[in-house]
């Protein structure tokens, strides 16, 4: 089934407004999520991208390829549709000029409660004048066919190096666009300062983000021996592994890009998670929901304790009844 997802529809219609492209012609979609629309004009010339883990399985299970860009890949047509977090935003439409070839053009959609008229501006700022359409509360734009005199390349790499990981405030290395990438999440704070010492054998944190729950785990807990870290997003992935790296420990670790709503590869002593209850803006809880599936009782050995920063959550209920125990 097809997401509801009002700003890839207006995507389509402003692809609408665009000449037919030659089935051959290579197209790149930069956060492709899935919409009614790409049957009736993706080729297979078409290259899809997505960070998201969830969304990357929804897109390949309609049988759309998803792949990482190589840097040298060029195409007669970029679609982006960005993030809400402007810094993230903006590297995303830098990286969409870079790889869209001279006379090519770059379209994108976003809501306007996400901040579409500033991605308008600021595509405006990197290529020239624009073209817009309005729809479903979203706002469609995309630019003329690109010229190199047209194209502001110093501002291009300035923001396209806005994506790189650096530490944040907190000391810790993280990138624009992740859950509280320039901070520590007050509910994984809270849920570290919790974790017993005694906390021992194979853990697994769930939605790890960028690994503070993890590191603040190994140092904590010395009898973890094994350690694996899921996440869906896979723009966390390098600062998570860059932040363990930094804390001595004899832990086998293991980053995972993966959606632990379809469950979890092995058994665990212990599972610890700040669960995803924001996607965006959207209060989506049914992430919540979803991902307290993840720890079924083949992921559990017996007596296995779960740690979640809330005592409300649907996920400490749940965990009751696969472990007979919780902890939050």
């Amino acid at each position: 089934m097809l997401i509801d997802d009002p700003a890839a529809a207006v995507l389509g219609l402003a692809w609408a407004q665009l000449p037919p492209l030659p089935a051959h012609a290579p197209v790149l979609f930069l956060g492709a999520r899935p919409s009614a629309w790409l049957a009736s004009v993706a080729a297979p010339a078409w290259h899809f991208a997505q960070d998201f883990k969830p969304h990357a399985d929804a897109l390949q299970a309609l049988g759309y390829s998803v792949t990482p860009v190589a840097e040298a890949e060029r195409h007669a047509r970029v679609l982006l549709l960005p993030p809400r977090q402007r810094q993230a935003a903006r590297a995303l439409l830098a990286r969409a000029l870079e790889h869209c070839a001279e006379d090519g053009q770059v379209l994108l959609a976003a809501a306007n409660d996400e901040g579409a008229r500033s991605l308008q501006g600021d595509l405006a700022a990197l290529a020239g004048p624009l073209q817009a359409l309005t729809k479903q509360h979203c706002r469609g734009v995309w630019t003329a066919p690109l010229r190199a005199e047209r194209i502001n390349h110093a501002l291009r790499a300035e923001w396209r190096a806005l994506d790189a990981p650096r530490d944040n405030a907190a000391g810790f290395c993280s990138r624009p666009g992740l859950f509280a990438w320039d901070r520590i999440d007050p509910g994984s704070q809270l849920l570290a300062a919790q974790l017993p010492a005694t906390l021992s054998g194979a853990v697994a944190d769930l939605g790890a983000g960028w690994g503070y729950l993890s590191s603040q785990l190994l140092q904590r807990c010395a009898g973890v021996t094994d350690l694996d870290l899921y996440e869906a997003d896979a723009r966390a992935l390098q600062p998570a592994r860059i932040n363990l790296a930094r804390v001595p420990h004899t832990a086998r670790i293991e980053v995972h890009w993966h959606d632990v709503t379809h469950g979890l590869p092995r058994r665990y002593d212990a599972i610890i998670s700040n669960p995803p209850f924001h996607v965006d803006r959207a209060d989506r809880p049914e992430w919540d929901r979803r991902s307290s599936r993840a720890p079924p009782r083949r992921c559990c050995r017996t007596g296995s304790r779960g740690w979640w920063p809330t005592g409300t959550c649907p996920t400490r209920r749940r965990w009751r009844r696969i472990s007979g125990t919780s902890r939050s």
